[in-house]
């Protein structure tokens, strides 16, 4: 289908616009309850940012790169000290200027990409990880000179106006993530997607051909940090409504690896898929212990079985469908169209 306007086409612009209205008129409208924002809407969508920034990096770009909650935590702290040493500062600026200072600390530690690949610059990247958290744990300014290690995060003020409620919480993230998303999908459909992915399939040809791997890798690793720090800084001020860097482990760089396997490598939908089954399948298993089972199964046998259900899904995924289920979806989507089209000829 042509494009329309820019790199997308009709069909992009209608599911636009129908999830816009679901997104901001009738969610609002009829989701009432305060669970559904705090544990569901709003965590979903800061993961599914940054598990666009990951994608970016991995599925687009083909580097193997561990450390998205340490960018993730850098875009965190940096939007806390400039609200709290900036006066005046809005928020929207920093939260972009969090994104760039995350986006600075991706392009140095993207630089092995320049002379390892593999599993050794996912080793590489690894350091990122341990390398930002121990620095926000060792200098007290970052989390200013508080003793106990855990800071309250700020209010988000917008012009004046205070968004504190869980609804209002969720709409200043879906007018953060939509845009985001839409520059996502203009740059993995244009130019500087086709430079990613001739990086990704054979970056030697890719060279021969005139793309600039120097440029290319640093550009990806320096995007995917931005997505990771402005979803890191959106995550510590409306869904933990606080900042400690045990938040941004490592166990919270392996979900967001998690949620780009599932919902599928290289594409942009796959981060908003992932990110809803890595979060839903433990309330669903939870869901089924406590009413089905009565609680008889432990919390602890329950945790288990998500971690080997995600484990098995992985492996499943790599072997047979790459793609993961943003693949799935779309086999599905054509199957029940083409049905619904033989039905009416």
């Amino acid at each position: 289908m042509k494009p329309i306007f820019m790199t997308y086409t009709r069909g992009d612009l209608i599911n636009l616009a129908i999830l816009l209205i679901v997104g901001v008129v009738v969610i609002p409208m009829t989701v009432s309850s305060g669970y559904w924002y705090t544990s569901i809407l709003i965590p979903w969508l800061c993961l599914a940012l940054a598990t666009i920034g990951q994608q970016i990096i991995m599925g687009y770009t083909g580097q193997l790169a561990l450390g998205a909650a340490g960018f993730m935590a850098a875009g965190a702290f940096a939007c806390f000290n400039l609200i709290l040493r900036v006066p005046g500062i809005p928020f929207v600026g920093a939260l972009l200027i969090s994104g760039l200072i995350a986006a600075a600390f991706g392009i140095l530690f993207g630089l092995p990409s320049l002379r390892v690949r593999g599993i050794y610059l996912m080793v590489a990247t690894l350091a990122s990880q341990f390398f930002i958290i121990w620095m926000i744990d060792k200098f007290g300014w970052f989390k200013n000179y508080d003793s106990s290690g855990i800071i309250t995060a700020q209010d988000i003020v917008i012009m004046g106006k205070p968004f504190t409620s869980p609804i209002e919480m969720y709409l200043v993230i879906v007018a953060v993530v939509t845009p985001m998303t839409l520059i996502a999908m203009n740059m993995a459909r244009g130019s500087t997607g086709r430079n990613w992915m001739s990086v990704r399939d054979m970056d030697i040809a890719a060279e021969s051909m005139g793309v600039s791997l120097l440029k290319t890798k640093l550009q990806a690793f320096a995007i995917s940090s931005f997505y990771c720090g402005v979803a890191g800084a959106l995550f510590a001020f409306t869904y933990l409504k606080s900042l400690e860097p045990v938040a941004f482990d490592i166990k919270l760089s392996f979900k967001v690896l998690f949620m780009v396997i599932l919902g599928g490598l290289g594409t942009i939908n796959g981060a908003f898929i992932g990110a809803g089954f890595i979060l839903l399948f433990p309330v669903l298993l939870n869901y089924i212990g406590n009413n089905v089972f009565h609680g008889a199964i432990d919390a602890t046998i329950i945790s288990a079985i998500e971690q080997v259900v995600f484990g098995v899904l992985m492996i499943i995924f790599m072997i047979y469908e790459p793609l993961g289920m943003a693949k799935l979806w779309d086999t599905t989507k054509t199957k029940i169209i083409g049905l619904i089209n033989n039905k009416k000829s």
